[in-house]
């Protein structure tokens, strides 16, 4: 997984970038993330909340880390002449300068990237260069985007483009941006969508609509739905959704949402009962769609993690099997879950997962970004 991109951070944070697993190296990143604010852009330590570099040239709107190295993808507020939102600026932390700039006729609205591409998002296409040469390699007309919404694998072998594909369905448009073609068109709901998030490797795309009130799971190789979550009942926007890093079947999928709750999803105790279903009886008789509804919902919800309106954003970083000493079978996960609010917090969980209904978290940690020294929990 990439990152994560938003807009307008209240107290002068515009955007903030969160590294996740390098899928070309298939190794676990640093903890670091970026974020932009009105003086310039700043990288911290997850870890620590230490400030690692800070640029104060101006106000910035979107920072973009390729992995843990030190290219950034940049994009300016225009409060200054020479910080356009119509310019990238692909720019070296290690030497402290810019490398190149890339011009557009209207505002730049997400910018993704990997080892061999660099996908930008303006409101009504999306751009496919070779992030070597910065050659055009195709253009993507789109529909009405006024967000960027999108969604990035960023796996060589499985690398795919999620866009909106309706401004009145939630039909998503997925690109193969290695081959450069169209892959497939997926009517995942009935409202247009608010959020998506593809897995690291490509398997899996998450959506969920303006309702808020179910997040669907689809297989992205035959586009088919494999899991439908209730959220809640009641109407409410998600902010992110964030799958688990996994070569295979990501093992949680989590949430934020307007409410200030994020919410965990358990995927592999939904396959374990689907498993059980499919050699029962009902599991004969009832076509999946409606044994969807049936399911138990394999779900958690950490309440208050942020106050209610304010915008929150959260990534899985790890996930751990547990195993059972005796018999060295897994019979848990573990994962840690990082999360950043627009009221200028950065919080780390754990979440321990012993099966359907047993779930439980633990604040780690929590650094307040907008104080000279972080607070530690």
């Amino acid at each position: 997984m990439l990152g994560l991109n938003t807009a307008v951070i209240r107290k002068g944070y515009k955007l903030f970038a969160m590294n996740g697993p390098d899928a070309k190296r298939g190794r676990r990143m640093l903890g670091c993330f970026a974020i932009a604010t009105r003086d310039g852009f700043k990288i911290f330590d997850s870890d620590t909340g230490r400030l690692c570099y800070e640029r104060a040239i101006g106000a910035y709107t979107i920072v973009e880390m390729l992995f843990s190295s030190s290219l950034l993808a940049i994009v300016g507020a225009g409060e200054q002449p020479s910080l356009s939102p119509r310019r990238i600026c692909l720019f070296n932390t290690t030497t402290g300068t810019a490398l190149r700039e890339l011009n557009f006729l209207t505002s730049i609205l997400a910018i993704r990237m990997n080892w061999k591409r660099l996908v930008v998002v303006l409101q009504d296409k999306a751009y496919v260069y070779d992030i070597n040469s910065l050659t055009i390699l195709d253009t993507i007309d789109t529909v009405l985007n006024l967000k960027g919404l999108c969604a990035f694998s960023p796996s060589l072998d499985g690398c795919f483009l999620a866009l909106p594909a309706s401004t009145t369905r939630g039909s998503v448009l997925l690109y193969n941006v290695m081959e450069l073609h169209s892959h497939c068109e997926i009517d995942a709901h009935r409202a247009p969508l608010a959020a998506m998030a593809l897995s690291s490797n490509g398997m899996y795309i998450a959506t969920a609509s303006e309702q808020g009130t179910i997040i669907r799971v689809h297989l992205v190789s035959e586009a088919t739905k494999s899991f439908s979550f209730r959220r809640g009942t009641y109407p409410s926007t998600i902010f992110s959704l964030s799958f688990g890093p996994s070569m295979e079947i990501p093992d949680i999928l989590v949430a934020t949402s307007s409410s200030g709750s994020v919410h965990a999803f358990s995927l592999r105790f939904g396959i374990t009962q689907r498993s059980r279903r499919s050699s029962g009886f009902l599991g004969s008789i009832i076509p999946e769609s409606v044994t969807d509804a049936l399911d138990k919902a394999n779900h958690d919800v950490l309440h208050n993690a942020a106050p209610a309106g304010v915008k929150s954003y959260a990534v899985i970083r790890k996930v751990d099997g547990v195993a059972d000493s005796s018999t060295s079978e897994t019979l848990a996960c573990r994962a840690t879950i990082s999360m950043l609010t627009y009221n200028g917090y950065f919080q780390e969980y754990t979440l321990s997962i012993k099966n359907q209904d047993e779930f439980s978290w633990s604040l780690e940690r929590e650094f307040y970004l907008l104080s000279d020294e972080a607070i530690c929990s």
